[in-house]
């Protein structure tokens, strides 16, 4: 039997987060620049992208760039921003043929202008699609994200919009990038390292975390089916006991 067949399409998580790692890994592997892998990569974004969309997966975050990349060598960083323009525009097809929306979550103004063009064009093309939402995390960090939520709430709870004492997660929560979407439910991360990276900090409270070895160009949709048959044989209690869970 094989691996897609033996989900449980009435138990996937609703939202799925990668961290797309070990790009420059499988380049040195390979005896080629980083860049390579980051090329090679976008075959496996392609490839989880649909392989989610055909399961019935309704939101997908691939983590792209985060706000720490800018500290990379200035060559791999423009290689980078070249990358994503090229994707975008390449992939536009692809996300349209199979009805799927693209978002993006981060600071991402502040992306080369070029880049933040063609995301933006992309994102309007987009927005009646219905099957999935796609979203990318670019120029992305949680503690920068959870910063900004909460200079948003200080400056209504200074100008009187929004009284402390009765703050909830939900005031907070509708400050993140994330608001509208459901939180992730399973966060995969490739390359063997098992960090969270500043991803989604908030959000993952209760996700299920997996690790995987295989590096991100390497990932193909078996992977992904691993990773769901993982979530779907695991435990889900949030803070309850087994035997409450069961009843």
């Amino acid at each position: 039997m094989d691996l897609q067949s033996q989900i449980d399409k009435t138990k996937l998580p609703r939202h799925i987060a990668v961290i797309m790692d070990g790009n420059g890994r499988w380049a040195k592997q390979h005896g080629k620049m980083r860049i390579f892998g980051h090329r090679n990569g976008v075959k496996a974004v392609r490839e989880t992208t649909e392989a989610a969309a055909e399961l019935g997966v309704k939101y997908l975050t691939l983590y792209a760039f985060s706000t720490e990349n800018w500290g990379r060598p200035a060559e791999e960083v423009n290689a980078l921003m070249t990358l994503l323009v090229a994707t975008i525009r390449k992939e536009l097809k692809t996300l349209t043929k199979n009805n799927i929306r693209l978002e993006a979550i981060g600071d991402i103004k502040n992306l080369p202008p070029k880049c933040y063009k063609e995301l933006k064009e992309a994102i309007e093309l987009t927005k009646h699609h219905t099957r999935m939402t796609l979203v990318l995390a670019l120029n992305y960090s949680a503690r920068w994200e959870i910063m900004q939520a909460v200079k948003n709430i200080a400056a209504d709870v200074k100008a009187g919009k929004t009284d402390v004492e009765t703050l909830e997660e939900t005031h907070f929560e509708q400050q993140l990038n994330t608001h509208g979407m459901p939180d992730p439910e399973l966060m995969i991360r490739t390359s063997g390292e098992t960090r969270i990276s500043n991803f989604l900090l908030w959000q993952i409270a209760y996700a299920e975390l997996y690790f995987t070895p295989v590096f991100w160009p390497d990932f193909r949709k078996d992977d992904l089916y691993k990773a769901i048959l993982n979530f779907q044989q695991r435990e889900r209690r949030f803070g309850k006991t087994s035997e409450q869970v069961t009843s």
